[in-house]
């Protein structure tokens, strides 16, 4: 070992204690995803030679954090001569605003071309429920937990934890309204009323959406958007579902939209399966929305429901 090596060792042990836990924690990392990825089903497109008319399924799962990948998968199957109808199966609270929106407008835009069935699974709230309205029948199960038709915005207020241990923050600012949510210090008035301004004119967007997509008066949907949840058997009398019953109930529905025979196994058509490596997790776009959500430290607009809020 060089001298050079060994005094960097002595002088600065923990720098290297990191430095090794970092390279053994990626190392187990890469092992892991590479087990998952070699065990793990694998959703694939049918061969080319034996291909033939089926109902394409597409997943939304978990917080929606982006759009990008949903909005791929349903272009594509817009333009698959061999897909006759899509199923949408969601299981989701929700999520940022500006995706579920996406979603939702890409949908209703497939739903022109070929029929597509949105299939609340267990939780389908908020962004979740936001997505479903662009398809052209919603169902459900009796106990889906759907609805909270709603926005949130949370900022954390840190004063009083800043103030104990020492911690200042100066700020220069161009306007007085630049540093709004500030952790440091505690809202002002003038801020509290804008940014309700904005949660409703957002919330508004999505009241808009409800009545439009399920047929319903603007006084109908908003009575039934003041952030609550719903199970699926109260959400069908309410008039937000369309019909209740689980996926393979979803497929057949789909299939006779379509026009093919509802008694008959369905042929169900994944999205290509994608490539999945620790790599691909850290750069890709659900690697990139992972690492935000956990790591980002700006608030979000989210049509969300969680128990944690």
């Amino acid at each position: 070992m060089s001298d050079t090596k060994r005094l960097f060792r002595h002088k600065h042990p923990l720098i290297l204690g990191f430095l090794v836990l970092g390279v053994i924690c990626f190392l187990f990392w890469g092992g892991i995803t590479f087990f998952i990825s070699s065990i793990g089903p694998k959703k694939t497109k049918p061969d080319i030679f034996g291909a033939r008319n089926g109902i394409g399924i597409i997943e939304l799962q978990g917080v929606i954090i982006s759009s990008e990948e949903t909005i791929a998968d349903l272009t594509e199957f817009r333009s698959d001569t061999s897909i006759k109808a899509i199923v949408v199966r969601i299981d989701s609270p929700g999520g940022t605003v500006g995706a579920s929106q996406e979603i939702y407008e890409e949908i209703k835009r497939t739903d022109k071309v070929k029929p597509v069935v949105a299939s609340l699974a267990s939780v389908a709230a908020s962004g979740g429920y936001y997505a479903a309205l662009g398809a052209r029948q919603i169902m459900a199960n009796p106990g889906t937990l759907t609805g909270s038709i709603g926005v949130i915005l949370k900022f954390a207020n840190m004063e009083e934890i800043f103030d104990k241990i020492g911690y200042k923050t100066e700020v220069i600012k161009s306007g007085k309204l630049k540093d709004i949510g500030s952790a440091s210090r505690e809202m002002t008035q003038e801020e509290r009323n804008l940014m309700q301004a904005l949660i409703d004119n957002v919330h508004n967007q999505f009241i808009r959406d409800v009545s439009l997509g399920r047929e319903l008066t603007m006084e109908d949907a908003v009575r039934l958007a003041d952030g609550r949840i719903y199970s699926g058997e109260q959400a069908l009398q309410l008039g937000l579902l369309d019909t209740l019953g689980n996926f393979t109930d979803a497929t057949n529905l789909a299939a006779k939209l379509a026009g093919l025979d509802p008694t008959r196994t369905q042929n169900l058509i994944y999205p290509r399966a994608k490539d999945f490596s620790l790599l691909t997790l850290l750069t890709g776009e659900k690697g990139q929305a992972k690492l935000t959500s956990l790591f980002g430290h700006y608030p979000a607009l989210v049509y969300e429901w969680s128990m944690f809020n």
